[in-house]
């Protein structure tokens, strides 16, 4: 069930999956994640990263393949731009588009649901 297109719009606000303080924990469970679904098929219209959240997209992430698949696809990843910048890690963007938050709240406006990781 390949659900591109479909009207569902995933945001990334933290550095993983939920806010414990066990970053591995995190990491682990933002994976398992994304793989569960590229191999499910349920491809979101797009995937919006910001705060801790555009880390995921930078070097050192441990997500990086399951986002750069999302990405071939044909799943936009919407990285802040602002937040790249005030983390200083626009240099480090390994995957995705940079946007504004204008990118971001179009994303957010066209979806009929926005799932927040």
């Amino acid at each position: 069930m390949d659900a591109i297109g479909s009207n569902t719009v995933l945001v990334f606000n933290n550095d993983g999956l939920g806010s414990t303080d066990y970053r591995e924990l995190r990491h682990r469970l933002a994976k398992t994640y994304l793989t569960m679904i590229l191999d499910n098929g349920y491809l979101p219209a797009a995937i919006c990263f910001y705060t801790d959240g555009v880390r995921l997209a930078c070097g050192g992430s441990p997500v990086l393949d399951e986002l750069r698949q999302l990405a071939e696809r044909g799943v936009p990843l919407v990285i802040c731009k602002t937040c790249l910048d005030y983390l200083n890690l626009a240099e480090e963007r390994q995957v995705g588009i940079v946007g504004g938050m204008a990118d971001i709240i179009e994303a957010q406006w066209r979806a009929a649901k926005v799932i927040t990781l």
